[in-house]
């Protein structure tokens, strides 16, 4: 990835560390990739609030949100590539929220986007969590739990899967560079790639050569609807939880 992007919002720069004694759960974003990210949340239907829709971080300082509630559910994505075109309006060619803004305010990211996907004190007490490239990828993502009284395992799409996404999957921007690879779902729209119809079951959906290549380059993270088995991650609640973009 690279380009440049301005950055019209950068809230709560506060270090986990300096938050001792949070009563909600803390939620620290890192941002390793080599332009400004700027992550979008959307809380599920129902489910408390997050403190904020959408912010912009830039390579190095953390962002931490404390507070998170113990009941929020809801994914968490990266946006890049983004800027304020003439009539002030801001937009991404990556993970897009559409709203013209930095902050979400309730719209989901436009596929694809790699997402990272939680219920905290979920069913028996447990935090659930995974990353998600049913839709396609955008950009690398890791979930690391910190805090846990239990040992809690930490969570990894690494790779660069734009580099290696085929021609037929590419999502580009207006330069023809790829900025995502959308799932064969997302591309095709077909009953077999998307898990629906006579194929919405896991004995009839199965994986596929395009799902397949997102899981070699992704083990721990979904690949396609019925990919629980190897892709969802449960910890104690109780704990924190730091989101790194390209780990």
């Amino acid at each position: 990835m690279g380009g440049s992007s301005t950055i019209l919002l950068l809230i709560f720069l506060i270090p986990a560390a300096l938050l001792p004694g949070a009563m909600g759960t803390i939620f620290e974003f890192t941002n390793r990739c080599r332009e400004v990210i700027y992550p979008g949340v959307l809380t599920n239907p129902g489910k408390p609030g997050f403190p904020t829709t959408g912010f912009a971080l830039p390579p190095g300082p953390d962002a931490a949100f404390r507070d998170v509630p113990a009941g929020w559910s809801g994914r968490i994505w990266g946006r890049y590539r983004c800027a304020n075109d003439a009539s002030g309006s801001f937009g991404c060619a990556s993970g897009d929220c559409g709203t013209g803004r930095v902050e979400c305010n309730g719209a989901g990211n436009q596929a694809p986007s790699t997402l990272a996907e939680f219920t905290l004190n979920g069913q028996d007490g447990k935090d659930f969590y995974d990353i998600s490239n049913v839709d396609g990828f955008n950009v690398p993502i890791q979930i690391l739990p910190y805090g846990q009284t239990a040992s809690c395992a930490t969570v990894t799409c690494a790779a660069n899967i734009n580099a290696a996404c085929p021609p037929e999957l590419a999502a580009r921007a207006a330069d023809g560079s790829t900025v995502g690879c959308r799932s064969a779902c997302l591309a095709f729209n077909t009953d077999e790639f998307c898990c629906r119809g006579e194929y919405g079951s896991p004995d009839r959906c199965r994986p596929n050569s395009y799902s397949q290549l997102f899981k070699a380059q992704c083990p721990q993270a979904y690949s396609y609807a019925y990919d629980d088995r190897s892709s969802t991650f449960t910890c104690s609640s109780g704990g924190n939880y730091q989101i790194l973009f390209c780990p």
